[in-house]
């Protein structure tokens, strides 16, 4: 008797399967450092967290304020309009851009956020590089607290080099454009940055009241909530990293670098004001302390020049923002108008 057609079929085994989980690699680096310091000096993590709380507290009314003038831009369709009116005459657009960010009272991590604005927007690279340069160098509390710090000279020579700082960055990247580089600024959405980093072109109609039509309501909050937690989770990140340099790094190191009238010392001041520049008014008393001692004041002006622009909770934010090609062109424009800006003023010191 053949027993064969009763036999069923044999179903492949089923395996479970883990549903895949994608965890941000900020947020892995984050959870890395915090647990590499509740190793080596658990003590550091509550002073780490008060300081991040107490920063992003200070930048929130910035913070919301630009992702939520990007999100109205996005959803009423003005991010058009607006990037037809800075369509004009780009020198002079990066004169007005390089005046106005050395009075704006942005600090290098605040004026993130206002920057990935105005690139959703649509605004060229160029006016927003020299913004991007020299408004974290100069604003009215800093020129205060500087006078007070460092003179009036010294203060006034920071603001000039500022808005000189801006007209070069802007116009030098105007010339990259103008023979074909730098064409697309921001990251995709593909590469992690949030939609305040691409813009939908598909639709030019605008409806400043965008409320009343709910597709519009969705894209805004849908703008706001990517901006926000691309924005939020780099600045947060940032913020840690500055909260480790100031437990970490000794102000005896930097005086022992900087604090000898040698040939060295200027182009010294400007590579270690990079990765050891606190935030600007912290700088100040360091400054002068060394000043005092003998230090050059060309290497003081080169330190606040390539400290501001480029400290390291800026530059995450701005490596994460955009392209690689225009991250390394903002380093190479920071650190040449540091080198410039250090070595006219000692010659106007003497």
């Amino acid at each position: 008797m053949d027993t064969t057609q009763n036999i069923a079929p044999r179903q492949p085994e089923r395996k479970f399967r883990f549903p895949a989980i994608k965890i941000d690699p900020v947020i892995i680096v984050f959870a890395a450092i915090v647990a590499a310091l509740a190793v080596l000096d658990s003590a550091q993590i509550p002073t780490s967290f008060t300081f991040m709380a107490g920063s992003l507290g200070w930048i929130a009314p910035f913070f919301i304020l630009s992702i939520g003038v990007a999100g109205y831009a996005k959803a009423s369709g003005a991010e058009h309009l607006i990037a037809q009116v800075f369509s004009g005459n780009p020198v002079r657009m990066i004169v007005a851009a390089s005046v106005f960010g050395a009075l704006s009272p942005f600090c290098s991590i605040g004026v993130i956020p206002i920057i990935a604005g105005l690139l959703s927007a649509g605004v060229p690279l160029a006016p927003v590089m020299a913004f991007w340069l020299s408004s974290p160098l100069m604003d009215p509390e800093m020129f205060v607290i500087s006078s007070a710090g460092l003179g009036l000279q010294f203060t006034t020579a920071k603001t000039l080099f500022a808005i000189m700082i801006g007209l070069l960055g802007g116009m030098t990247t105007l010339m990259m454009q103008r023979i074909g580089f730098f064409e697309n600024a921001v990251l995709s959405t593909s590469d992690g940055c949030g939609s305040c980093c691409s813009a939908d072109k598909s639709d030019t109609k605008v409806n400043w009241k965008f409320w009343n039509e709910p597709g519009r309501r969705q894209e805004f909050f849908g703008s706001f909530r990517e901006n926000g937690w691309f924005l939020g989770k780099w600045l947060t990140f940032a913020f840690l990293i500055e909260s480790i340099m100031i437990a970490y790094v000794p102000a005896s190191f930097i005086s022992t670098w900087l604090g000898q009238d040698t040939w060295w010392t200027l182009p010294s001041a400007v590579l270690i004001g990079i990765p050891t520049y606190l935030n600007g008014f912290a700088a100040v008393p360091l400054m002068a302390e060394l000043i005092e001692m003998g230090m050059m004041p060309g290497a003081a002006m080169a330190f606040m020049i390539a400290g501001g622009v480029t400290s390291i909770p800026a530059a995450i934010a701005v490596f994460a923002l955009v392209r690689r090609a225009i991250f390394a062109w903002y380093i190479v424009l920071a650190l040449i108008s540091a080198l410039l800006s250090g070595s006219l003023y000692q010659m106007i010191a003497i």
